[in-house]
């Protein structure tokens, strides 16, 4: 008697397939996860390594290992590089803090209201608009510091702090997240309410909207602080009083003059290391409104 071979149905052949498929696609995950983790951070703790080693030790066999003296050979090199030529280096973290934070914010608020104004306000040429601030996402900042540099050159404000501060306010995803945001989270009944109650419309946007827009306006805010902080281009072409570098900037200055000041080395690296901190702590600080407010973009 023989027994013909019943095929088995789509669900069942998924059922017999899917825990091990699972298995293999996490692994697989996981695996690509840690390659790439394992790329990010390997120059990070190359940078922390180097860090605690003098001049003489940076290309040695322990390079990327620490050595007994590395925690006095670390605060050696602080206490160095913050009393090189008269604090310098502390003006320049200064300045650099002055630029990211105070532009970061007044972007974040300029943002944030045309984002705003374009979401919640019916106005002739309102597509118009958006669209060329989603034109201006597209432009690399590079592309715009020359004609940048003409214009400022023309009203004498290069080799000056608003060289670099005016720029910085402009940001076109800001504007683009901010408009995503206030259409998904901010209701028009809400709006006309406070209306009703003779509330004003800039009242309003910052007392109601801008708490609803909360999460956008942290993400905008981290955004903009990171830009600015690594911004390069713009303060090279535009700044030539080292008093008024910021800090990537000047760790540029001090690597083109290794050549004749050795010792510059040491200062470069752990300037780097001292450099990256505020972004860490602004990253850890801000996360969980920076993630949710990514979220409610990416899913309108």
């Amino acid at each position: 008697m023989s027994t013909a071979a019943v095929p088995l149905s789509a669900p069942e052949k998924s059922r017999s397939r899917g825990p091990r498929q699972s298995i293999m696609s996490r692994s697989a995950a996981m695996l690509i996860m840690g390659v790439f983790t394992l790329y990010f951070l390997t120059p990070i703790w190359w940078l922390l390594v180097t860090s605690t080693k003098s001049g003489g030790d940076i290309t040695g066999t322990s390079a990327l290992w620490f050595t007994p003296d590395s925690v006095a050979t670390f605060f050696t090199n602080i206490t160095g590089l913050f009393a090189y030529e008269n604090g310098l280096f502390v003006k320049w973290l200064l300045n650099s803090a002055l630029y990211a934070g105070v532009g970061a914010f007044l972007g974040t608020i300029i943002a944030a209201m045309c984002g705003y104004a374009l979401s919640k306000y019916e106005f002739k040429g309102q597509e118009a608009i958006f669209n060329v601030v989603l034109s201006g996402v597209l432009v690399p900042a590079t592309a715009l510091a020359l004609p940048l540099f003409l214009i400022f050159s023309e009203v004498n404000l290069t080799n000056t702090y608003w060289a670099v501060f005016l720029p910085s306010l402009v940001s076109p995803f800001g504007v683009y997240l901010a408009r995503i945001y206030a259409a998904a989270s901010v209701p028009g009944e809400l709006l006309e309410a406070a209306r009703l109650d003779g509330s004003g419309e800039v009242r309003t946007f910052f007392t109601v909207s801008s708490r609803l827009m909360a999460p956008a306006l942290v993400t905008i805010f981290l955004f903009q602080f990171v830009t600015i902080w690594n911004n390069f281009f713009l303060p090279l072409i535009m700044l030539r009083d080292q008093a008024l570098f910021p800090v990537t900037l000047g760790l540029y200055a001090w690597n083109s003059q290794i050549s004749q000041i050795p010792e510059l080395r040491t200062f470069v690296i752990i300037g780097a290391l001292v450099s990256i901190l505020p972004l860490i702590i602004a990253f850890l600080g801000l996360q969980r409104f920076w993630s949710s407010g990514l979220g409610a973009g990416s899913v309108k």
